[in-house]
């Protein structure tokens, strides 16, 4: 089990010790669950009231915190306490599952595929013909690949994720458990004798950048005769939709549940909150936000936050709820 004393959390943090603790750390937990040995976070003034009946060691707290830790405890004041916590967890992270093998025997990997410096494949994961790996690749099992597929160094695949054919993926990224790269858009036109739909078939790929994180379970489709596109630095939750043809810039966050139709367009660091949903053909440009459980179906200015359904300026919106309210009470 690791452990550290509050001298090496506080050089790790680079913070400034307030109070006199001799535990030491072994976990960090939230500061109502947490107990001696353990280091919680005070990010906000609204959790200093819990840290009355807290059990644990240490906090880090923000820099404008008013209560003092009391007596054979601390705190580790920080600029940025969510940042500081965030540098603890990757010092107490477990380590990953281990492999038997680099390889496992029940790979099966395709004779022409290129492999790079030590990439781990797990058991019963396929890779298909002319796929290319970089270094330090790790694919867990049950992960599919197929053919002509481009991964860069250092990404991580984890166990259910299917990569289809011709997707570009790279470095640093990191896919988590049944994320589906690559698969065909949705498309359907009406038949000519009224009878059934006709698929549109999608022969594009997906294009993916430097250390773009998708969540478990989301699906990113191809693009009908080009490529959908996800920025460097993207980080996808889990359950999102991403439709053929979209293009999302450098540092999108899109989280749970949300979605985009076909051939939509993100700037860069674009957020768009817990499901909502953008429609077709729509551009929401750089630096804008879209509030959980919106509906966007026109473009967004740089800059700007939308909510509601169908979506428009927050300000404006706040002003239509304020007066349907008052309109309740007459």
């Amino acid at each position: 089990m690791k452990s550290f004393s509050i001298e090496e959390i506080t050089l790790l943090v680079q913070g400034e010790l307030i109070g006199n603790c001799k535990d030491l750390i072994f976990a960090p937990e939230q500061i109502e669950n947490a107990k001696k040995g353990n280091v919680t976070i005070i990010g906000n003034s609204k959790y200093t009231r819990l840290w009355e009946t807290s059990n644990a060691s240490i906090a880090i707290v923000y820099e404008g915190i008013k209560i003092l830790p009391g007596e054979g405890k601390a705190f580790v004041k920080v600029k940025n306490a969510d940042l500081a916590m965030a540098i603890l967890l990757d010092a107490f992270e477990p380590e990953p599952p281990y492999f038997e093998s680099d390889i496992h025997p029940t790979a099966v990997v395709n004779k022409t595929a290129k492999l790079g410096n030590g990439c781990k494949i797990g058991a019963n994961s396929y890779v298909g013909k002319n796929v290319t790996i970089g270094d330090n690749v790790i694919i867990y099992p049950n992960v599919s690949i197929f053919d002509d597929t481009l991964i860069g160094n250092e990404t991580i695949i984890w166990s259910g994720t299917v990569i289809r054919e011709r997707s570009k993926i790279g470095s640093q990224c990191i896919f988590h458990s049944n994320v589906s790269i690559g698969a065909d858009g949705f498309g359907y036109r009406p038949s000519n004798d009224g009878r059934g739909l006709v698929k549109i078939k999608h022969i594009g790929n997906v294009v993916i950048g430097n250390a773009v994180e998708v969540g478990a379970n989301s699906c990113i489709d191809r693009g009908k005769f080009s490529a959908t596109i996800l920025g460097d630095g993207c980080k996808i939750d889990n359950l999102v939709q991403i439709g053929h043809n979209s293009v999302l810039g450098k540092c999108c966050i899109m989280a749970g549940n949300s979605g985009l139709a076909g051939s939509v367009t993100l700037g860069d660091g674009v957020i768009i909150g817990g499901s909502a949903s953008i429609k077709d053909h729509v551009t929401i440009h750089s630096g804008a936000t879209v509030g959980a459980g919106s509906g966007v179906i026109s473009d967004v200015e740089a800059g700007k936050t939308v909510i509601g359904y169908p979506a428009c300026d927050s300000r404006e919106k706040m002003k239509q709820w304020v007066a349907l309210r008052k309109l309740g009470r007459n």
